[in-house]
C-alpha cells in the first residue's frame, strides 16, 4: 500500500496517553521496565514542550489494572482524564472522543498498554472515523514480540503511521532553529548518549 507522507504538525496534533497503569505496565515484557517508563516519560515530556493537547485515560482502574502513573497526572494536572468504567476499547467512552473531537485536530498521536488491545482498538476506530494516527512504538508495550508484531500489522495496514518517541520530537520540531536550547534539552533528558553529545556541543561553543 502506497500512503502520501503526512508530517506530524505540533498545530494539527491531539497527544493521547491510554492505559498506562501499574497493573498493566507489569504486563510489558517486549521493552525493559526502565527504558519503558524512560520512553513514556519522553513522549509525555514531548507533549508538553510542544503544547500539544493530551488526554489520559485508564481502563477499569478500581480493578487489576490499577491506577495511571502518578508521573502522569503530575506531569498534566489540567488535561481531560477520562478514567473508563469498563469499555476495552476507549473509543467506545463518549467522553474520550467528546475530548478528542473538542481540540478540532485531526492528527492522533497515540501510545498504551498493552499494544494490540489499549493501542490498537482505539486506533483502529480513530482511522476508521478520518482521523491521521501515529503509533509511538517504544511508548506502547505489551507481553512480546509477537503480539507487538502482530499489533503493527494490523495497524499499519489499516493506515497508522508507526513512530518512535524521537521521531515524533523531530517531526514536530521541523527545524534546530526553532530553538536550539529546548530541543536539545528534551533529548538529552531521556537519551544519555545524547546527553554526551550536547556536552560536547556546548563545550565547544564555549
Amino acid at each position: 500500500m502506497t500512503t502520501t507522507y503526512k508530517k506530524l504538525n505540533k498545530d494539527d496534533a491531539v497527544m493521547l496517553l491510554v492505559d498506562h497503569q501499574a497493573g498493566l505496565l507489569s504486563l510489558v515484557r517486549d521493552i525493559d521496565p526502565d527504558k519503558f517508563r524512560n520512553n513514556v516519560l519522553a513522549t509525555a515530556d514531548l507533549a508538553k514542550y510542544f503544547k500539544l493537547p493530551t488526554i489520559l485515560t485508564t481502563s477499569f482502574e478500581q480493578g487489576p489494572n490499577g491506577p495511571l502513573m502518578p508521573e502522569l497526572k503530575e506531569l498534566f494536572p489540567d488535561a481531560p482524564y477520562v478514567a473508563r468504567p469498563g469499555q476495552i476499547n476507549a473509543w467506545d467512552n463518549e467522553d474520550f472522543v467528546k475530548a478528542i473531537k473538542a481540540t478540532g485536530r485531526k492528527q492522533l498521536i497515540i501510545a498504551g498498554v498493552v499494544t494490540e488491545v489499549c493501542v490498537a482498538f482505539p486506533a483502529l476506530s480513530a482511522i476508521e472515523e478520518g482521523f491521521d494516527v501515529f503509533v509511538v512504538t517504544d511508548a506502547s508495550g505489551t507481553f512480546n514480540d509477537i503480539a507487538r508484531h502482530s499489533a503493527w500489522d494490523r495497524m499499519s495496514q489499516a493506515g497508522a503511521q508507526l513512530i518512535n518517541w524521537f521521531g515524533v520530537a523531530c517531526e514536530l520540531h521541523r527545524d534546530w532553529r526553532n530553538d536550539v536550547e529546548g530541543l536539545a534539552t528534551l533529548l538529552s533528558n531521556h537519551i544519555p548518549d545524547y546527553r554526551n553529545l550536547i556536552t560536547s556541543y556546548n563545550a565547544l561553543k564555549g
